[in-house]
């Protein structure tokens, strides 16, 4: 009676089939947890910054300051929901910043607030900048075959 099995060769060979296809695979894979956090943050600035122009609007025709306060940005005026922690550095919270470093868009102190806001209504014109305080690289393409930066988005 003859038995019928795998030899060692046949089991080596699978094996190193399955490592191979797992290193063409796992590369696709994790750049999907980057292209997540890239996503989620150009959502949740896409929200903030349709809520202040909404804000703006209102203001405008009420004959109020175009702008909110931070104050006013944080507590449930401006955005009816709760702005999520950053998704590159999974802080919450909003800062506020300088001028200049709004317009640079640097990064101050990414573990106390995961996003930062400059507003100047006494500016002509009036001037409002909220962007994510991160100092990680994004997925997004930035025109010229490199990546944007997660507080250039």
């Amino acid at each position: 009676m003859r038995r019928s099995a795998f030899t060692l060769v046949e089991l080596l060979i699978v094996v190193v089939m399955l490592g191979i296809l797992a290193a063409v695979a796992v590369p696709k894979f994790s750049s999907a947890s980057d292209d997540a956090r890239s996503s989620s943050t150009q959502s949740t600035l896409a929200g903030v910054r349709s809520a202040i122009a909404t804000y703006r609007m209102n203001a405008v025709i009420s004959g109020n300051d175009p702008f909110p306060s931070l104050a006013q940005l944080t507590d449930g005026t401006v955005v009816k929901f709760d702005i999520p922690a950053n998704p590159f550095s999974g802080v919450s919270g909003v800062q506020a910043v300088s001028q200049g470093q709004a317009n640079s868009r640097s990064v101050i102190s990414p573990t106390s607030a995961g996003w930062n806001y400059f507003v100047d209504n006494s500016a002509n014109p009036p001037v409002a900048i909220f962007y994510s305080n991160s100092e990680s690289d994004s997925t997004v393409d930035d025109g010229s075959g490199g990546v944007l930066g997660a507080n250039e988005l």
